[in-house]
């Protein structure tokens, strides 16, 4: 497990949850709930596989990470295509999670190769 590589994914994570709670406190609805959940918890997620009690542990809990970020991009798509979000907001938001996705899958290739 490499500490400064997790540290680098908490923080960018963290930062895309705080712009998911941003955009929820704007437009609260129904299926903005959905993104705030599945949103935030990527990074909660992340936390809980740094404080880890082995390599399965830490592995385990960035694979719920991984999923979590998938299903942030459909609510994405979704609240985009539903005109919920701007243009603007989608874009940012979906490249940020788009990365975490990107980083989480490299990560978990890593771990579970080493």
């Amino acid at each position: 497990m490499n500490e400064n590589y997790s540290n680098v994914l908490a923080e960018k994570s963290y930062q895309f949850a705080l712009k998911v709670v941003l955009i929820y406190i704007e437009k609260e609805f129904v299926l903005s709930k959905q993104l705030l959940r599945s949103g935030t918890s990527i990074g909660a997620n992340i936390e809980e596989a740094i404080g880890g009690f082995s390599k399965k542990d830490f592995t385990a809990k960035l694979g719920i990470s991984y999923k979590e970020s998938r299903e942030t991009k459909y609510w994405l798509r979704l609240l985009k295509d539903s005109e919920y979000l701007n243009d603007e907001d989608f874009n940012v938001l979906y490249s940020d999670c788009d990365e975490l996705s990107k980083i989480l899958f490299s990560t978990i290739r890593s771990s579970r190769s080493n």
